[in-house]
């Protein structure tokens, strides 16, 4: 693939403010008692096992002590998910997608049922609900689903009756009444969707990292933990491969003001406060850095340069729910052509390729060039709306580091280059070390 310079890129169904579903469900006859409402969420490694799951039990259990009304968000335990998606792959090569969602939602039941019995085992009163028993209402895209209302009724009785409710993460139900998945990893967003909806006071999600670091400390060991980020910020280092948590979840926090604390289960040590922006964050220029490896990019060659044609393109692809990022086009020979090219998944890349093969023949386009072993290395902060010279110094530092960059992307607050996926790692370091975000 040619290199490609892109700036003030186009952006396509990215988890924008103003296309988010409203998350709320019909208006309550309860009003729970005048104490204060909680949102726990426990991923995979915190509830791995028995042992933690009497540790997260513990924990829902100090906060109804202390005068708290506690809901609890569960994840599948440990790899579960990972291996009901291995079990599916070899039963089927292609398994239906309504059916992976039959599947994959058994996980988190199994978890809150065991949390449940946690609870109870320790003398507390708890229930265990699924996205289908809470009343969590989704639209009806398999595997991806988005949430359209949550209903309040059944949370709040069983709150009103002391009990710590526990709702299966990830998953919901459609006004058809199939069980669906809101994607990997979005228990975070049901979580924070629940928070929303119940007014929580705080989210705490618990994980296996005491908080939100400067870089993945898996890559870059003198990565620090920062104390205190903008939603801004966490919304756009969680869609540019920041695994610590779920970017719809930070749109509904950030849409409806949650405070969300990400912090370890194994310890009482404060994490981050995800939060909205205070005049002191300006002070950095970036705020983090992050690496995303499961990328491919694609080059629609020879495209005419006709109205609408672009809209053709990419509504074929939106048909398949891909998310496409970072779009540039590049015009020549006076304007009669372009070259378009853009940023997917490589877990799409497959049918991607199908597609546009397909618009290849039928549009008559020149071709289409493709690149699966690629990366996506960005700088945040939103430092950079008043410092400059930063874009300028990120590039001359990966110079140094002897990584080419195949494409750019900037906006207000990030400035991301797509590289080789094997310099990505090399490319991460440089940047970290170079603006020294390991010093406090």
């Amino acid at each position: 693939m040619s290199p490609i310079l892109l700036f003030a890129p186009i952006r396509l169904a990215v988890w924008h403010r103003q296309s988010l579903p409203l998350a709320m469900g019909h208006e309550s006859r309860y009003h729970l008692a005048p104490m204060g409402l909680i949102v726990q969420k426990f991923g995979g490694t915190s509830v791995a096992n028995a042992q933690k799951i009497h540790r997260a039990a513990r924990r829902a259990i100090q906060a109804k002590r202390d005068g708290k009304h506690v809901v609890m968000v569960v994840s599948a335990m440990g790899r579960t998910t990972d291996k009901l998606v291995s079990l599916a792959r070899e039963v089927a090569s292609n398994p239906p997608k309504r059916e992976l969602d039959m599947l994959l939602t058994t996980g988190e039941q199994v978890s809150i049922a065991l949390m449940a019995m946690a609870i109870h085992d320790a003398g507390g009163q708890a229930i265990s609900l699924t996205g289908a028993q809470l009343g969590l209402v989704t639209d009806s895209v398999h595997t991806k689903a988005k949430i359209h209302k949550i209903e309040r009724r059944r949370l709040e009785s069983e709150l009103e009756a002391g009990n710590i409710v526990i709702v299966a993460g990830f998953q919901g139900i459609d006004a058809a009444g199939e069980i669906t998945t809101l994607g990997r990893g979005a228990s975070d967003t049901t979580a924070t969707a629940l928070a929303a909806v119940l007014e929580a006071e705080m989210c705490e999600i618990y994980t296996d990292v005491d908080g939100v670091y400067t870089a993945d400390p898996r890559v870059v060991p003198n990565a620090r933990k920062i104390d205190t980020i903008s939603y801004d910020e966490m919304l756009e280092m969680a869609s540019a491969g920041a695994g610590v948590m779920h970017g719809r979840a930070i749109e509904f926090a950030m849409r409806f003001d949650v405070p969300v604390h990400v912090r370890s289960a194994l310890t009482d040590a404060p994490g981050t406060m995800i939060m909205r922006e205070t005049e002191g964050m300006e002070a950095l220029a970036i705020r983090g850095v992050t690496l995303r490896e499961d990328l491919a990019t694609m080059v629609l060659l020879g495209v005419p340069n006709k109205t609408g044609m672009a809209g053709r393109i990419f509504e074929e692809i939106a048909k398949h729910h891909v998310i496409v990022d970072d779009i540039v086009q590049n015009m020549y020979d006076d304007g009669k052509f372009a070259n378009i090219g853009f940023v997917i998944s490589a877990e799409d890349s497959p049918i991607v390729k199908e597609l546009t093969d397909r618009l290849v023949r039928e549009q008559g386009l020149q071709g289409v060039e493709t690149q699966d072993q690629v990366s996506k290395i960005s700088a945040i902060g939103v430092g950079m709306r008043s410092h400059s010279g930063v874009a300028a110094s990120m590039f001359d530092i990966l110079g140094s580091a002897g990584v080419n960059i195949h494409s750019i992307s900037t906006s207000e607050i990030v400035i991301s280059c797509v590289v080789a996926r094997e310099d990505g790692h090399k490319a991460l370091a440089a940047i970290h070390d170079a603006f020294h975000l390991s010093d406090k």
